[in-house]
């Protein structure tokens, strides 16, 4: 049987047409037309003002904190329920992330622990330098809630779109509701530069200073001079000629994943101990990943036995990620609860398992997925019931 990856890059058939642009005319480079267009047609895409193509969406995350001013001694608040490159670029800034939970319309970072968060540190003394809200597996956080308690306390917000771009909420694009918005290129993503990332915002000063800054903030000097610490940090033209042909179908990709996430619904829907990850009401979710929920007592089984299961099938499956708040890296970081007890992202850490949700997916293929997911359900009630 072949192999049903996660989430595999899915060409259009349009990239080489950029690439030989590129080599025809030399611009190999960190610079050149791909880049310049590419940008643009992102900015337009989103409705950003501007838009810097960036080596990885990572890359995107530190110059953001770096835009804002964030160094040793600050701190960062932070959905905990998200993938280590969210919170990696605190600590290359020297400052330390504080970790909020999630909540149970979007899975993302809880309006009420955000809340608490704030109130703690107000009382302290000690706000943070930014805000960094996850769109996880495509749905949009709730940011009217969010961006609320910002702008109360004056606190820049940084969205890590890196999974949500073609998303919206209420109409406006993902990642165009904070001070910067980031996107993630890497060969997994929605749309693939195989690695890359983009940086978006309105503030177009400070993305001039991001170019600067993402190209070893070199002086305007005939001769090489430096007076600010900068980054290697940005996208060959090579790569961004690939990111405008996949560009072209982003949206095709979306209704693709739309498509396959109703199909797994619709094949589970007489199976009251599974559920899928929600869509928040005037929210338009990509979904990059379809997340599903098991009830491990219902379905007599568990995550690592229906991996198993979905592994020996030779298909590759995932848990949903482990919240940053119990990664041995981040071990005494501070951490807001959405309620009192178990976190949240940690009920859905132990729950949650992420699909094979590739764009290119056959009917055979999520037919082949299913299958082997009822199989396993089938068997585990039958042994139960005689075990009984």
């Amino acid at each position: 049987m072949k192999r049903i990856y996660l989430s595999p890059p899915h060409m259009s058939g349009k990239e080489r047409f950029y690439i030989d642009q590129a080599f025809e005319s030399n611009w190999i480079a960190p610079l050149g037309p791909n880049i310049d267009a590419f940008e643009k047609q992102i900015a337009s895409y989103t409705g950003a003002a501007d838009a810097v193509a960036l080596s990885s969406g990572t890359a995107a995350i530190h110059l953001s904190l770096q835009l804002l001013g964030v160094g040793a001694g600050d701190t960062v608040f932070c959905s905990s329920f998200t993938f280590v490159a969210s919170a990696n670029p605190i600590r290359y800034s020297g400052a330390e992330p504080v970790f909020i939970d999630s909540e149970p319309e979007t899975w993302n970072m809880s309006p009420q622990a955000l809340r608490m968060a704030f109130e703690d540190a107000n009382r302290h003394g000690k706000l943070p330098k930014a805000v960094i809200v996850v769109h996880l597996y495509g749905q949009i956080a709730k940011m009217d809630e969010i961006i609320e308690l910002c702008e109360q306390y004056e606190v820049p917000i940084i969205e890590d779109a890196a999974e949500s771009l073609g998303s919206t909420y209420k109409g406006k694009q993902s990642g165009t509701f904070g001070k910067f918005g980031i996107f993630s290129f890497n060969g997994n993503k929605i749309i693939t530069t195989s690695g890359g990332g983009m940086l978006i915002s309105d503030d177009v000063e400070l993305l001039k200073k991001a170019r600067f800054l993402a190209t070893q903030a070199r002086d305007a000097a005939a001769h090489y001079q430096h007076s600010h610490l900068g980054f290697n940090y940005r996208m060959s033209n090579i790569l961004a000629g690939v990111g405008r042909a996949q560009l072209e179908v982003l949206d095709e990709r979306v209704a693709a994943r739309r498509a396959i996430y109703e199909n797994y619904v619709g094949a589970f829907s007489e199976r009251s101990g599974i559920s899928f990850m929600p869509e928040l009401s005037n929210t338009r979710s990509n979904r990059w990943l379809t997340a599903a929920l098991i009830d491990e007592h219902e379905m007599n089984t568990t995550i690592p036995e229906l991996l198993d299961a979905l592994s020996a099938a030779n298909i590759e499956a995932r848990p949903l990620w482990k919240p940053l708040h119990l990664q041995p890296l981040f071990e005494g970081s501070r951490f807001y609860s959405h309620t009192e007890g178990a976190s949240l992202c940690e009920q859905l850490f132990q729950s949650g398992i992420c699909l094979p949700s590739g764009s290119s997916m056959t009917v055979v293929d999520q037919v082949r997925v299913v299958d082997c997911m009822n199989n396993l359900f089938n068997s585990s009630a039958e042994s139960s019931a005689q075990s009984a």
